[in-house]
C-alpha cells in the first residue's frame, strides 16, 4: 500500500526542515566564528565586531604557536585524557552493577530506587560536597576529580532499563546450564545491554571532557593535576594584558579563541564515531516490547 504525503503533510515537512536549518547554522556559527577568528589578524580582528565569516587580514598561525609553545596544554591534555578514562571505567562498574542488581528486583529495590531518584531531585550543594570530599581525603588528589563524577542517577536508571530489556528467557537459560549472578551478568546480559549503557558511558566521557568547576575547587593549588579546561581559563586570562605594553603583540589576542578550538576539537572528531552508538541506545531505551 502506498500513501501519498497530504499538501499539509508537505507543508509541515518544510516548516521542520526549515526549522532544523535554523537550529543547525546558530550551532555551526559561533563554531565557525572562533575558528576563522583564530587565524585571523590580530589587531584586525581586536577592531572588528560582530561575527567573522572570511579570516580578517593575512591568515596567521600565532596564535596557535603561542598556545602549543606552552607545556601547560601537553599537561592539560594528558590531566583531561585521564580523567575521562577513569570516570568512564568507574562509571561502567557502578553502573552495570547497581543496573543488574536492581533488574533482578531484589526485596530493597523499591527503597533503592526511591533513594536513586531522591538525588535526580535534591542535591545537597557544592559545600557539603566539598566536606564529604574532604572528609575521605581525596581533596588535592585526582580521585577528587574521578571518583564523584563517574556515574550518577540517571545512568544507573539507563543501565536498569538496559538489563531490565534483555528477555527473560536468556537468563532462565543461563541458570538451567549452572551460570551465578557474576556470570549471568557479564556473559549472558551484559552484551544485550551494552547498546544503552554505551549511551551513559559516552555522556560521562563527554562530561568528564569539558569538567573544569571541579577542578578548581578540588585541586586549586595543585597545578599539575589541572585539567585541559583550567589551563585554558588560566591562559585566556594571562593573555588578556597584552594592550598594557608599548608595543603589543596583537597575536596574543587568537589566543582565546585557539583554546577553545583544540579543547573543542578533541570532541568533534571523536564524535562522529560513537554517533550510531548513541542513535542506537536512544532506540533501545525507546522502544519497548
Amino acid at each position: 500500500m502506498v500513501e501519498k504525503t497530504s499538501g499539509w503533510g508537505k507543508v509541515a515537512t518544510i516548516l521542520i526542515c526549515a526549522v532544523l536549518f535554523i537550529i543547525a547554522l546558530c550551532c555551526l556559527i559561533p563554531l565557525w566564528h572562533v575558528l576563522i577568528s583564530s587565524i585571523s589578524d590580530g589587531q584586525k580582528l581586536l577592531a572588528h565586531e560582530g561575527v567573522v565569516f572570511y579570516p580578517l587580514g593575512k591568515p596567521t598561525l600565532d596564535g596557535y604557536r603561542y598556545v602549543f609553545r606552552d607545556s601547560r596544554i601537553l599537561l592539560g591534555y594528558a590531566n583531561s585524557l585521564l580523567y575521562v578514562v577513569g570516570q568512564v571505567m568507574f562509571g561502567f562498574v557502578i553502573n552495570v552493577l547497581g543496573g543488574y542488581v536492581l533488574s533482578r528486583k531484589p526485596k530493597l529495590a523499591p527503597a533503592l530506587t526511591i533513594a536513586l531518584v531522591l538525588t535526580m531531585m535534591f542535591s545537597g550543594g557544592t559545600v557539603p560536597t566539598y566536606m564529604n570530599v574532604r572528609r575521605l581525603g581525596m581533596v588535592g588528589t585526582r580521585w577528587a576529580l574521578i571518583i564523584p563524577g563517574c556515574t550518577n542517577a540517571i545512568f544507573v536508571m539507563m543501565a536498569v532499563r538496559a538489563f531490565a530489556g534483555v528477555p527473560e528467557a536468556t537468563v532462565e537459560a543461563a541458570k538451567l546450564d549452572g551460570a551465578g549472578h557474576i556470570r549471568t551478568m557479564i556473559q549472558v546480559m551484559l552484551p544485550q545491554a551494552m547498546g544503552l549503557i554505551s549511551v551513559s558511558l559516552i555522556n560521562t566521557g563527554i562530561l568528564a571532557w569539558n569538567a573544569w568547576f571541579q577542578a578548581s575547587i578540588y585541586v586549586t593549588t595543585q597545578q599539575n593535576l589541572w585539567p585541559l579546561q583550567l589551563w585554558i581559563r588560566q591562559i585566556s586570562s594571562e593573555s588578556t594584558d597584552f594592550l598594557n605594553y608599548a608595543n603589543p603583540d596583537y597575536s596574543r589576542y587568537l589566543i582565546q579563541f585557539v583554546v577553545i578550538v583544540i579543547a573543542t576539537l578533541p570532541i568533534l572528531i571523536v564524535f562522529p564515531f560513537f554517533q550510531k552508538k548513541l542513535e542506537q541506545g536512544m532506540m533501545a531505551g525507546a522502544v519497548k516490547e
